[in-house]
């Protein structure tokens, strides 16, 4: 995967298939201390011992794929960048996923587009609570899906297919605002 929202949306849609009803995305980067955070937090069924110490093996899935490359990729990723890759998960509890990454490595890949892949995940799974936190060097923007709906007006899917576009742009803004908060944009990563 080419970029850091790929792995978002990995591994959000494990969790999906998890059966959690609530997920967790966190993006922190300090330029100061030189690291990238990305977290994903679930309140799925979670994994056994048995699964959690192979789920970093390319060849091994708990679900009913053939592989399961996302959290290997990703482990592979985080160490080749000067990282690692966290994963601790309790059965009936939920998992919780953490790549550091040193934010300077030239093979971190680019962010990505984060504000698409929320959209795809708000109309892939509309009754998955999401809630997604961007920090750079202290300023933020956040976002829940469960309140942002709320505000809105939309009770189901139905209500959510003509707002997507408009929720898209609104988080594209959030994350371009940030960015400008944050400090110099990165000329090197395709935010």
């Amino acid at each position: 995967m080419k970029e850091i929202a790929l792995h978002v949306l990995d591994l959000v849609e494990n969790s999906a298939r998890a059966g959690a009803k609530k997920v967790r995305i966190a993006i922190i980067e300090d330029r100061k201390q030189n690291f990238f955070k990305l977290v994903i937090e679930d309140n799925g069924r979670g994994m056994s011992q048995e699964v959690l110490e192979k789920v970093k093996d390319p060849f091994f899935t708990g679900q009913h794929k053939k592989v399961g490359m996302g959290v290997s990729l990703l482990a592979q990723l985080a160490e080749q960048c000067g990282g690692y890759l966290e994963v601790d998960s309790e059965e009936g509890r939920g998992t919780k996923v953490e790549a550091i990454f040193r934010r300077d490595h030239i093979d971190r890949p680019p962010m990505g587009d984060i504000p698409e892949t929320l959209m795809v995940l708000l109309a892939l799974y509309p009754d998955l609570e999401v809630e997604f936190e961007h920090v750079i060097d202290g300023s933020r923007w956040m976002m829940n899906s469960k309140e942002l709906f709320q505000n809105l007006g939309i009770k189901g899917s139905n209500d959510l297919g003509l707002l997507l576009p408009s929720i898209r742009d609104w988080m594209a803004s959030q994350e371009e605002n940030l960015l400008l908060k944050g400090g110099k944009i990165d000329e090197n990563q395709d935010y």
